[in-house]
């Protein structure tokens, strides 16, 4: 091998050394918040409730902080089963919308088309904060406050913009010749759109599925002013009560508890989602 050569593979090496090295220890730092809450949420008894330093149990491991959890509000399960109702229906509603918009945008023509989707991307612009007034007193004409479906609603809405663009984006990535072939062989409408266009763009629907569900399962302050009734309250609300604690005291282990049962769902819809989530998020971007 001539100097030439061993000099190239050298910087090469050392080249993927230094990226995977960087790449390493990114990703570290970025998991040691999931990390610390997780170790921290396993510490016995009354070393659950100091800070977290050092994060790992000292006196053994124990669920003492999962059991205080569910001794705030209504309990875990039931703060729990609220925001899965609430996160499930945001992904329901969100993905069935987008989906009929996004083709309607994408694949026909009417007045006023581009118009209308203009005015529902400037929506974007919009801060949330500033509509909050108008949408409780909406929602307390219609007799939706502190409703679980009217939260839903409300994520929705927030929702929709972004989900409709990606979903026309989506059907845009689509040849126009395999729905025409379709139309041939006789398959029309709902059925064109389910059978055939369906799976072709369910990296779209899988990137507005994780998108919906992320959000209506984090979001805080729309369920805070909302939600009135302690047994409808969702995980966000409870683990305001559980920093708070009793006589104004932080629970630390209950906290990172509640963090670590937080993170969980997440973190499996990513993982069973992630396949579609990079196609549904460059879906239309090349043509």
């Amino acid at each position: 091998m001539t100097s030439a050569r061993k000099s190239f593979e050298r910087r090469r090496f050392l080249g993927n050394f230094a990226f995977h090295g960087s790449a390493s220890i990114l990703s570290l730092l970025f998991l040691t918040p999931f990390i610390v809450a997780f170790l921290s949420s396993f510490r016995r008894g009354p070393e659950a409730s100091t800070p977290p330093i050092p994060p790992w149990p000292v006196n053994g491991i124990s669920f003492d902080a999962y059991r205080m959890l569910d001794t705030f509000g209504s309990g875990i399960w039931q703060h729990m089963l609220n925001s899965l109702i609430v996160s499930l229906g945001t992904v329901i509603l969100t993905v069935v919308i987008s989906l009929f918009a996004g083709y309607g945008f994408s694949r026909y023509r009417f007045p006023l088309k581009n118009v209308l989707f203009v005015l529902l991307m400037a929506t974007l612009m919009i801060p949330f904060q500033s509509i909050l007034t108008p949408l409780f007193i909406i929602f307390a004409k219609l007799g939706l406050n502190n409703s679980l479906f009217g939260l839903v609603l409300i994520y929705v809405t927030l929702q929709l913009p972004f989900s409709v663009f990606m979903m026309r984006n989506a059907f845009d990535a689509v040849p126009r010749e395999i729905e025409e072939a379709a139309r041939v062989d006789g398959v029309r409408d709902i059925r064109l759109l389910t059978r055939v266009l369906l799976p072709l763009v369910m990296p779209g629907v899988a990137t507005v599925a994780i998108f919906a569900f992320l959000n209506a399962w984090n979001e805080f302050l729309a369920a805070l002013i909302l939600l009135s009734s302690n047994d409808k309250f969702t995980l966000p609300i409870l683990m305001t009560a559980v920093r708070a604690g009793r006589l104004g005291s932080i629970n630390w282990g209950a906290l990172q508890a509640g963090v670590v049962v937080m993170i969980i769902p997440c973190i499996i819809v990513f993982l069973l989602l992630q396949r579609y989530y990079m196609r549904g998020l460059t879906a239309g971007a090349v043509k």
